[in-house]
């Protein structure tokens, strides 16, 4: 249970009910990860589309700064996921902050926001299609879009973050509070219908103090908004530094323990794992009203934003990630081995979603 890719910490929670459901759902035989054939199709198409964007614009537009999700890629299942179970349990809203790392990524194969869009953003024109020509730089842009799940209408808001890279989480605290009571009766919040997502990285979790300041306020009446669903996209490096000189703590995530916040870590190559960890802590939040977060330990493929250079910083670690296998070829050898897919389909789906970004750009 706790030695593979998929791991969790709770006995710093003093509630024994809400520790209590946890241990109950994970530990135990006929507990184990398991998916339809379909849905671990489903999966390696996701993390294909994912990986397969950012192929794309590191091809079309070399040099630019898009701030890559490579060695992160499951993320976007992950960001699925929440939306098809929030979905299933009465969610009606779903608010997102994030910074810019896999920002591009998010807006267009979890959100919707057209390509066309925003490649005519990568290419200096800003009276696109939607008519919203703020000048500002992409990964600083919020979007709404909206997802049909089993028939019911979710609205996605990703909200516009600047440069400091944590500022935007009390801001969708506040947004989605401001929801619940729209969605609310007679004066009251519904704290299922609306809930805010946080993403954050592993350097910037600890390194900012705004995150303590909204964790501290997470459980207050005055602003509580019935749990917070966290994600720290743990790259092992902020910018240039390694986390044994960023932080004083062994894991990113141990703020939260703080606040007796259960902290789900999970392999990020494993990507059925991670969509596991997310059915949980949607259950976990809808049930106890209560923060969750869940640890995604990847890696980062190129430099901070694709103008950098790690062999300079990080040589050793550099070399390893370039000779590591990204995580849709983890995924696809896995399904392979086990015999879901052949080595003939699994390349057919990547040639589907890249003719399919090529067609969308002509």
């Amino acid at each position: 249970t706790y030695c593979g890719t998929f791991a969790l910490q709770y006995m710093h929670i003093s509630n024994p009910e809400q520790a209590g459901w946890l241990k109950e759902r994970i530990e135990g035989f006929g507990k184990e990860i398991s998916f339809t054939l379909n849905g671990r199709k489903a999966i390696l198409k996701k993390l294909v589309e994912a990986e397969g964007f950012e192929k794309f614009l590191h091809v079309k537009y070399m040099g630019t700064k898009r701030f890559g999700l490579d060695g992160g890629e499951s993320l976007i299942p992950a960001m699925e996921q929440i939306i098809k179970r929030g979905g299933a349990l009465g969610v009606r809203e779903i608010v997102i902050g994030m910074a810019h790392r896999g920002r591009l990524n998010v807006l267009t194969n979890v959100m919707g926001k057209p390509f066309e869009s925003l490649f005519a953003e990568f290419e200096g024109r800003h009276d696109h299609v939607d008519g919203n020509a703020t000048g500002d730089v992409k990964y600083h842009m919020g979007f709404v879009g909206s997802r049909d799940v089993d028939g019911k209408e979710v609205t996605l808001r990703l909200a516009p973050n600047p440069s400091h890279l944590e500022v935007v989480n009390p801001v969708i605290e506040g947004m989605v509070r401001a929801l619940q009571r729209v969605h609310g009766r007679l004066g009251e919040r519904d704290e299922l219908a609306v809930v805010p997502v946080a993403i954050h990285g592993d350097a910037a979790f600890p390194g900012e103090g705004v995150v303590a300041e909204t964790l501290n306020i997470s459980h207050l009446n005055a602003y509580r908004t019935g749990g917070t669903i966290h994600i720290i996209v743990n790259n092992q490096v902020g910018f240039t530094t390694d986390p044994i000189d960023a932080r004083s703590t062994h894991y990113a995530s141990d703020l939260a323990k703080g606040f007796e916040i259960p902290v789900f870590h999970v392999n990020a190559d494993d990507a059925q794992a991670c969509i596991m960890a997310v059915r949980l802590a949607c259950a976990y939040r809808a049930t106890f009203r209560k923060d969750v977060l869940i640890e995604l330990v990847g890696y980062r493929r190129h430099g901070h934003n694709e103008g950098d250079e790690p062999m300079y910083t990080q040589p050793t670690r550099s070399a390893q990630i370039r000779q590591h296998p990204t995580v849709p070829q983890v995924w696809a050898r896995r399904l392979v081995a086990e015999g879901v897919i052949t080595e003939a389909e699994a390349a057919a789906v990547e040639q589907a979603v890249s003719q399919n970004y090529a067609e969308i750009h002509a």
